[in-house]
C-alpha cells in the first residue's frame, strides 16, 4: 500500500492528516482545484451541543468535515471524508453523506488516499463509483452537474456566482446561513418572486438577509431594495450592524420623508403606512420602484388579509418579496405560507440547539395553589377600593387580568429573587407580565425584596414597556452585555420579539401564553449564546403553565430540565402590547373589552402558596428523560460498557484517565454534578464514583486508595529523589484527583520546586519524558489494581 513508509527498517502507517497532505490535496490540485479559494480542510460545521447538568456545562462533539470543495467561498459543491490506509476507501461515506446533506450539495467523496469513492446525488444512473486519484473531477465538471441538479442551466450565472460580502474579518456564514442564502439567491435567479425563510430566533436572520440583498444587488439582479420591520430597534440594529457595508447607498425612512436617490431603504412599516389615506406615503413610490422587499419578522402581520403590511406588499406586487420569521403563523385568519409559499428552508430551534449554535434551557415550573385549585371569594367580599368582588371561581387566566392577588405577586417576586441569589444576582432577567400595570406592580415587589441591591443602583429593576419612556430609554443598556444595569426588566409585550438580549439568563413567565408563535418568540429572548459573558444556557421560570406548550407537536426544542418546587423547596433546580394603561389607584385598572373598561379587583389578604414539583432532563440526543442524574449516568455508562470488566478494560487501556472522563462528559455525564448528588461524592476518585454509580461497586475514597498503596510498599523499588517525587504526586492525587498526576505542570508547584525545575526533574530523575510518563502510568495502574 502507498499509505505506508519505512523509517529505520520499521513500516509506519500514515495518519489521516498525512494521507490528506501527501495524497488527497495533490490529487485535488492536479484536477484543477485552487488550494486557496476552492478547498478548505477540517471544516467545522457545528459548535457541539451544549450539555447542561446542574449549573455545569460542557460541549458535545463538533461535526467537522475533512474537506469541503467550493466553486468559490461559501458556495459549496462537495464533501470529502478521509480515512487512513487501514480502512477501505468507502469507510467514511456515511459520514460524508451526512455532511453533504447538511451543506445541500450533491457530491460526497470518501477516500483512504489510494482510491476515491463518489456518491452522486445529482440524479445520474450511477449513484456510487470508485476511481483513482488521477480521475478526480474538476471544478468545472462538478459545477456543471450541480447546476443541472438545481435547475440553474438557464439562469444568469452572474447572479448565482456572485461573491458574498467579505471585509477580511474572521466572520463567515455558518453552514445553515450559507444554505439559506444560496437557496434564496438561486430561487430568485430562477424567477421565483415569493419566498419564505424560517430560522429560529438567534440564528442570524438579519445577517442572512444582508448577504441575500448584497449578492442580488451587486450582481445587478435587484437594484432597489426595501427592508421592512415592525420594531424600530430591529431597523436600527440592521442599519448599524449587518447592513453597514451598504454605506451611502442606504437610508432609513424617517419622519415620513421620501428621498428616491437611494438604493437600499430600511423602514418601519408604521413609517410608510397609516389609517388615513394621506399617511400611506409608500404610494409616493411608483408600484415598480422596488425590485426586492425583505419583510423581517413577517409573522407579525404581513400575511394577514386585513393587515396594512399586506397593502404595502400588494402595492409593490411586481417586486420579489422574501419573508423572514422564526415562527410562521398558520391560523384560520393568518397564513404566511399562503402568501409567501412553503418555506424554501427551515432551521429550527431544535436543530440550532443540537448544533450548539443556540442555548439550551432548563425549566423551573411553579404550580400555585390558587392557580390550580381556583379562588372563590366569600359573600360580600370587597377589594381595597371598596368594590364588591363578583362571586365566582377565579382561576389562573383571571389573575392580574380581572383579579389581583397581592400575595401572588409577592410570591412570584420572592421565587425569582431566590433563584437569582442562588445563582447570580446580576443575571439579566426578563419578567413577562399580563399587562403594563401588572409589570409595574411586579417591578415594585422586586424592588422591595431586593432593596439592598436597589440601594446600590436604582436601575437594578426597571419596567420596560411600550408606554414607559424612562424604561424604554434603558432598553439599550439592558441588552448591552457590558452594562450591568438594568438587571431585571419587567414587561408585557415589548421584549417578546426582535430584541437581541444575548446575555439574558432567566426568563420568567407570569403571563398567559396560548399562542405557539408567541411562546416561541418569548422563549427566543434567551436562546442566544455569548461565551465571552458566560451565557451558555438559560432558565425559564414558569408561573402560568405556559411550558405545557412543550408537549405540542409544533414545538421543536425540548427543555433541558423541568422542575416544579413545592413550598419548602429552593428555587434553584437540583444539581443532578400594548394594553391601555390605568393607574393602580383606579378601580378601573383593568382590561379594555370593546369600548367598556372591565373592572380589576385588588385583594391584599389572600394567601398563595406553591403546590407541586417535578424534574425532567434533556439528554445529549435531545430526548426528554425523567430519571435522576445518577440513573442517567448509570444508563449512559452501561450502554457503552455493558459490564464492569468492559469499563475496567477501557480505563486501564487509556493512556490518560482524563480522556475517559472527557468522553463521558460529551454524552452529558458531569462529574462535578454527579459528586453533588452522591453522598460524600467529592471524596471519591472519578474511577470509584463511576464504578459505584454504574455497577454498584463499593466506593473507596482517594485517601483510602493512596494509603493502601503506601501500605503495600509500592515505592520501595524507587531510589531517591524519584521516590520523593512519586510520593508527592500521590499526595496530590489524594487531595485533587488524577489530573495533577497527568499534567506535568504540577512539577512547578511545591514540594517539587525544592527538587528542581520540571525539566530537571523529568530529565535527571526519570531519564527523560518517556521515563517520567511510564512511572506515572505505572503509579496509576497500581492505584486502580482490583486487589487494592
Amino acid at each position: 500500500m502507498r499509505n505506508q513508509c519505512r523509517a529505520g527498517g520499521i513500516t509506519l502507517r500514515l495518519s489521516e492528516r498525512d494521507v490528506c497532505s501527501k495524497y488527497v490535496s495533490p490529487a485535488l490540485s492536479s484536477s484543477g482545484w485552487d488550494l486557496h479559494s476552492q478547498i478548505r480542510e477540517e471544516v467545522t460545521l457545528t459548535a457541539g451541543r451544549i450539555i447542561v447538568r446542574g449549573q455545569m456545562t460542557t460541549r458535545g462533539r463538533k461535526k467537522r468535515a475533512d474537506y469541503v470543495l467550493y466553486l468559490k467561498p461559501n458556495i459549496p459543491l462537495a464533501v470529502i471524508e478521509v480515512k487512513d490506509e487501514s480502512h477501505s476507501a468507502s469507510h467514511g461515506m456515511q459520514q460524508a453523506l451526512e455532511y453533504a446533506q447538511m451543506l445541500d450539495v450533491p457530491f460526497a467523496f470518501s477516500t483512504n488516499g489510494n482510491t476515491f469513492v463518489l456518491h452522486d446525488r445529482s440524479g445520474g444512473s450511477i449513484v456510487e463509483k470508485e476511481f483513482p486519484p488521477s480521475k478526480f473531477p474538476s471544478p468545472k465538471e462538478l459545477w456543471l452537474k450541480y447546476r443541472q441538479w438545481k435547475n440553474l442551466d438557464t439562469v444568469d450565472p452572474a447572479v448565482v456566482e456572485q461573491d458574498y460580502f467579505d471585509d477580511g474579518s474572521d466572520r463567515s456564514p455558518r453552514y445553515y446561513q450559507s444554505l439559506a442564502i444560496n437557496r434564496a439567491v438561486e430561487r430568485v435567479s430562477q424567477g421565483d418572486n415569493r419566498l419564505l425563510l424560517v430560522m429560529a430566533t438567534g440564528t442570524g436572520k438579519t445577517y442572512t438577509a444582508f448577504q441575500i440583498i448584497w449578492r442580488l444587488w451587486r450582481s445587478g439582479r435587484k437594484k432597489r431594495i426595501l427592508f421592512l420591520a415592525d420594531r424600530n430597534i430591529l431597523v436600527d440594529q440592521a442599519k448599524t450592524n449587518d447592513f453597514k457595508p451598504f454605506g451611502g447607498a442606504m437610508t432609513k425612512i424617517t419622519n415620513r420623508n421620501i428621498d428616491k436617490s437611494y438604493e437600499i431603504y430600511l423602514s418601519l412599516y408604521q413609517a410608510i403606512t397609516g389609517s388615513e389615506i394621506d399617511a400611506n406615503i409608500y404610494k409616493l413610490f411608483s408600484p415598480t420602484f422596488f425590485d426586492l422587499i425583505i419583510v423581517d419578522e413577517c409573522h407579525r402581520g404581513s400575511a394577514t388579509e386585513d393587515s396594512r403590511w399586506r397593502d404595502v406588499l400588494q402595492y409593490f406586487a411586481s417586486a420579489t418579496q422574501i419573508g423572514l420569521t422564526a415562527t410562521p403563523k398558520e391560523t384560520k385568519t393568518v397564513s404566511n405560507s399562503e402568501y409567501f409559499g412553503e418555506p424554501i428552508y427551515t432551521y429550527s430551534l431544535r436543530q440550532g440547539i443540537e448544533d450548539g449554535f443556540l442555548a439550551p434551557y432548563k425549566v423551573v415550573r411553579y404550580d400555585l395553589d390558587r392557580d390550580m385549585l381556583g379562588y372563590r371569594p366569600i359573600r360580600d367580599t370587597t377589594d381595597r377600593f371598596g368594590n364588591e368582588v363578583n362571586d365566582r371561581i377565579y382561576r389562573q387566566k383571571d389573575f392580574d387580568r380581572s383579579l389581583v392577588l397581592t400575595e401572588r405577586t409577592k410570591l412570584v417576586a420572592k421565587k425569582v429573587t431566590e433563584f437569582l441569589q442562588a445563582t447570580d444576582p446580576y443575571s439579566k432577567t426578563i419578567v413577562f407580565c399580563e399587562d403594563q400595570e401588572h409589570a409595574e406592580r411586579m417591578r415594585r415587589e422586586l424592588i422591595n425584596i431586593n432593596h439592598a441591591l436597589v440601594r446600590e443602583n436604582h436601575r437594578y429593576v426597571m419596567r420596560i414597556t411600550g408606554e414607559d419612556e424612562a424604561g424604554k430609554a434603558e432598553l439599550d443598556n439592558f441588552i448591552d452585555p457590558r452594562s450591568r444595569y438594568p438587571v431585571i426588566a419587567t414587561t408585557s409585550k415589548l421584549l417578546s420579539t426582535g430584541v437581541d438580549a444575548k446575555t439574558c439568563k432567566l426568563i420568567v413567565l407570569d403571563q398567559t401564553i396560548e399562542s405557539m408563535t408567541e411562546f416561541k418568540q418569548t422563549i427566543g429572548r434567551g436562546t442566544r449564546i455569548d461565551e465571552q459573558f458566560d451565557k451558555l444556557f438559560f432558565t425559564i421560570m414558569d408561573f402560568r403553565s405556559a411550558t405545557e406548550l412543550f408537549a405540542d407537536v409544533n414545538f421543536d426544542g425540548d427543555p433541558v430540565q423541568i422542575y416544579e418546587p413545592t413550598i419548602d423547596d429552593p428555587a434553584l433546580p437540583p444539581e443532578d402590547e400594548h394594553t391601555t394603561e390605568f393607574p393602580e389607584t383606579s378601580p378601573l385598572a383593568g382590561d379594555v373589552v370593546g369600548t367598556e373598561k372591565r373592572l380589576k379587583y385588588y385583594l391584599d389578604d389572600v394567601q398563595v402558596d406553591v403546590l407541586s414539583k417535578r424534574e425532567q432532563y434533556l439528554s445529549h440526543d435531545g430526548k426528554l428523560i425523567t430519571e435522576s442524574l445518577v440513573e442517567y449516568t448509570k444508563k449512559t455508562i452501561t450502554q457503552d460498557y455493558r459490564t464492569l470488566r468492559d469499563f475496567l478494560t477501557r480505563w486501564t487501556e487509556a493512556d490518560k484517565k482524563q480522556a475517559v472522563i472527557d468522553e463521558l462528559a460529551k454524552t452529558g455525564v458531569s462529574l462535578d454534578a454527579l459528586r453533588s448528588e452522591v453522598p460524600n461524592g467529592r471524596s471519591f476518585s472519578a474511577f470509584d464514583l463511576l464504578c459505584h454509580v454504574a455497577y454498584g461497586e463499593p466506593a473507596i475514597t482517594r485517601r483510602e486508595r493512596a494509603d493502601r498503596l503506601r501500605e503495600r510498599g509500592y515505592f520501595a523499588k524507587y531510589q531517591e529523589p524519584a521516590r520523593t517525587v512519586l510520593e508527592a504526586l500521590l499526595d496530590k492525587y489524594a487531595n485533587e484527583e488524577f489530573d495533577p498526576i497527568e499534567n506535568a505542570r504540577v512539577l512547578q508547584l511545591k514540594p517539587f520546586d525544592e527538587i528542581g525545575t520540571p525539566v530537571e526533574i523529568v530529565k535527571n530523575v526519570f531519564g527523560g519524558r518517556s521515563g517520567y510518563e511510564i512511572a506515572v502510568r505505572e503509579l496509576q495502574d497500581e492505584l486502580y489494581r482490583r486487589k487494592a
